[in-house]
């Protein structure tokens, strides 16, 4: 019960890494918020979870639609201790010239102007209490840029400097800000991110990662759990890579 007490947003939390981010908060005492574009997969794992579990649709690329979400949040659990920056997307693998401007805005509007509008609508309620946790979902590809993924690769490297960035602004005000760097994981996105999902691809993937296999939504639950705990007290600004070995 490392979380109890605390309330939890998770954004892209219907499915994947979010969804394994809920399912560990949940199981160690947080109340969550899932916030999905999604919202029939959002309130079916609601409900599957039960008490403490409440969904909202939201688009975290849009300012009002991520103030509604915060505001749904409040209603419903009377605080927010956690935010969890876990919605994302990926363009398909592409020569960097040739991604679309349209998939390009797209990439930096969810992966990263999300982090700038829930930052502007969390941050100062972090401020009054004088605690508070972020914690965003970057990848392995800020870290270790795979080919072909070019503006995916450079928006989580934003993800990455943006966390170092807010870390040190917001500690003097009892407000720690992390990230976590996953490896590929076998969830909706893995296959955007190969561009077509065979055995010989997918043997490519793994043969990149020492450990030998994919992230998965448990992996990334873990992890979360350990940054947004009181035990993680003396612990902000990091972008723990969670990869099984895939950046050394």
């Amino acid at each position: 019960m490392r979380l109890k007490g605390k309330t939890a947003i998770v954004t892209g939390g219907a499915s994947g890494f979010g969804a394994g981010i809920a399912r560990k908060f949940i199981a160690e005492g947080a109340q969550v918020m899932i916030a999905d574009l999604n919202k029939d997969m959002a309130d079916d794992l609601a409900a599957e979870l039960g008490a403490g579990v409440q969904a909202v649709q939201t688009d975290v690329a849009n300012g009002e639609s991520v103030q509604a979400m915060v505001e749904a949040t409040v209603q419903a659990f009377g605080q927010i201790d956690i935010l969890i920056n876990n919605a994302g997307t990926t363009h398909l693998p592409a020569p960097m010239e040739e991604v679309s401007e349209e998939d390009f805005d797209k990439v930096f509007a969810v992966n990263c102007k999300s982090v700038y509008l829930t930052a502007k609508h969390i941050v100062p309620l972090f401020k009054v209490q004088g605690a508070g946790v972020i914690l965003n979902v970057a990848s392995t590809a800020a870290v270790s840029p795979r080919p072909r993924l070019n503006w995916y690769n450079a928006s989580k490297g934003w993800m990455n400097t943006a966390t170092k960035g807010m870390a040190v602004e917001l500690a003097p005000l009892g407000i720690r800000v992390n990230a976590i760097n996953p490896v590929a994981g076998d969830t909706p996105l893995l296959k955007m991110f190969m561009g077509e999902d065979t055995p010989e691809i997918r043997a490519k993937f793994l043969a990149t990662i020492p450990l030998g296999r994919f992230s998965t939504p448990e992996d990334m639950g873990n992890a979360a759990c350990y940054l947004c705990s009181d035990e993680a007290s003396m612990v902000t600004g990091i972008c723990m890579e969670v990869d099984g070995g895939r950046c050394i």
